[in-house]
C-alpha cells in the first residue's frame, strides 16, 4: 500500500505537483463501499452475526444472486468477512465479519447517522438542482 508520504515523494521525484490518484490509500477502500451492496451486507452481519447465503439475500430482497456472490467475494478478498463451507448435504456456507469488517461498523453507522440527519437537506437540493436543469433545458429549446 502506498502511503501519503510515498506519493509526496513520487510526485518530488517526477517534478509533478499533480496528486497521483492511483497512489491515493483511500481510493481503494472507497472503491469497495461505493458500489450499492457492500454496507448493507457489513451492516447486517454486522446486526444479525453470522448468516448463510440464502438468509443474507432475503434479508436484503432486491439483490441477485450473482451480486450477491461478486459482493461477498469482494469483502471476504477485503478480509471484510469470513466464509466457512460446511461439506454437508445440501452443502451450507456461512458469513461472519472479521475484526477487520467489526471495526468498520462505527464509521459505517457514523455515516448512516449523517445520512439521516442530512437527508431531507440532500432531497430537496436535488430538487432544486433538478427544476434549475429542467429550467435550462427549456430556455435553450425557447432559443433553438
Amino acid at each position: 500500500m502506498v502511503t501519503n508520504i510515498e506519493n509526496q515523494l513520487f510526485m518530488r521525484e517526477n517534478n509533478s505537483e499533480k496528486f497521483q490518484p492511483t497512489f491515493c490509500p483511500i481510493r481503494h477502500v472507497l472503491d469497495r463501499f461505493g458500489d450499492k451492496w457492500s454496507i448493507l451486507v457489513v451492516e447486517l452481519l454486522s446486526h444479525k452475526g453470522r448468516m448463510r447465503f440464502s438468509e443474507i439475500a432475503s434479508h436484503i430482497g432486491d439483490i441477485s444472486q450473482k451480486m450477491l456472490t461478486v459482493t461477498l467475494r469482494s469483502l471476504e478478498a477485503d478480509g471484510l468477512i469470513s466464509r466457512e463451507f460446511f461439506p454437508e448435504i445440501p452443502p451450507r456456507v456461512e458469513y461472519e465479519l472479521t475484526e477487520l469488517g467489526n471495526s468498520l461498523i462505527p464509521p459505517i453507522n457514523n455515516l448512516l447517522h449523517w445520512g439521516q440527519e442530512h437527508l431531507e437537506t440532500i432531497l430537496d437540493n436535488r430538487k432544486r438542482y433538478e427544476d434549475k436543469e429542467q429550467e435550462k433545458g427549456k430556455t435553450k429549446k425557447a432559443y433553438s
